[in-house]
């Protein structure tokens, strides 16, 4: 797999809100959404980048944005690209489902993206599976100094240990994965080792993300904008389910994909990702035979 060198480019940072950065993946993948928030007394960094060099970049960048204030970090989920160089970090704080993902699964998918090879695994050399400095139960919210950020878990959804951050000052909302845009939703179902992921308990979070009504939102990878982001990713997601449940009656799931997918490229012709929609339509076929 010929992956591009996932770097994170700290030199791009635009400030969305006042004292509120974003590090832009620029849509390279394997790149996320970066945030530095700050506060009259602390800064929080949100999300690493994949590997060490890529979070002591981001360190440095932040430590020199908050000038002798206290850096914090948080993760919006335990995936490589976004928490694999927290420890380069002093002060990383995530909810406990997301502190579980880190424990169980974090070493699975650490070796996974070792096998992509290339500067993929070059990034990761040498990195070892973080382990928080602070979990928390419940709504965390942080005090910045002159301003509160909220951690948020979300319940099950692109993980299970989903986590949002919110700038309620600025209403800055950033998503992780839960939401990208210019893409098909990101679904990491792979059965039997992974199948946390619930699209319909996505499509739940992402309504109350929207009742929440952020002026900016900030996503796990893309263009940040605004509460559109939201809306499009949660109308792909109902397109899914219904277009997969449409065909359940179908003996065979590679038809159901085949022509769920014709559907939504047809869609979406322009958007990236498109070998997202298999996984999608697995997960979404496995719930329904639950429902």
């Amino acid at each position: 797999m010929n992956l591009p060198d996932p770097a994170v480019h700290v030199s791009a940072a635009v400030e969305v809100a006042a004292d509120v950065l974003v590090i832009p993946n620029e849509h390279v993948g394997l790149v996320p959404n970066i945030g530095i928030i700050g506060g009259s007394e602390a800064v929080l960094v949100v999300d690493t980048g994949l590997g060490l060099a890529n979070a002591s970049e981001v360190l440095a960048f932040a430590s020199e944005v908050a000038r002798g204030r206290r850096v914090h970090l948080t993760t919006t989920h335990f995936h490589p690209e976004h928490a694999f160089g927290a420890s380069a970090f002093g002060s990383y704080l995530v909810n406990r489902a997301q502190a579980d993902d880190l424990r169980r699964k974090g070493p699975g998918y650490l070796e996974m993206f070792r096998g992509f090879g290339g500067a993929v695994a070059e990034r990761l050399a040498g990195v070892e599976v973080p382990v928080p400095d602070l979990v928390f139960d419940g709504v965390h919210a942080l005090d910045l100094g002159g301003r509160t950020v909220l951690l948020r878990p979300t319940g099950r959804g692109h993980t299970l240990g989903d986590q949002v951050v919110e700038v309620p000052d600025a209403a800055v909302l950033f998503t992780g994965d839960l939401a990208e845009t210019g893409q098909f939703a990101i679904f990491p179902w792979f059965p039997p080792h992974d199948t946390d992921v619930s699209g319909l308990g996505w499509i739940d979070v992402l309504e109350r993300l929207i009742a929440s009504e952020p002026r900016i939102v900030v996503p796990g990878h893309g263009s940040v904008g605004g509460l559109a982001v939201l809306e499009d990713v949660r109308d792909y997601l109902r397109e899914l389910r219904d277009e997969t449940w449409r065909r359940r009656s179908a003996p065979d799931l590679a038809e159901v994909v085949a022509e769920v997918r014709a559907v939504l490229v047809e869609r979406h012709p322009e958007w990236a990702g498109r070998e997202w929609i298999e996984p999608g339509v697995g997960c979404l076929c496995s719930e329904h035979l639950s429902a």
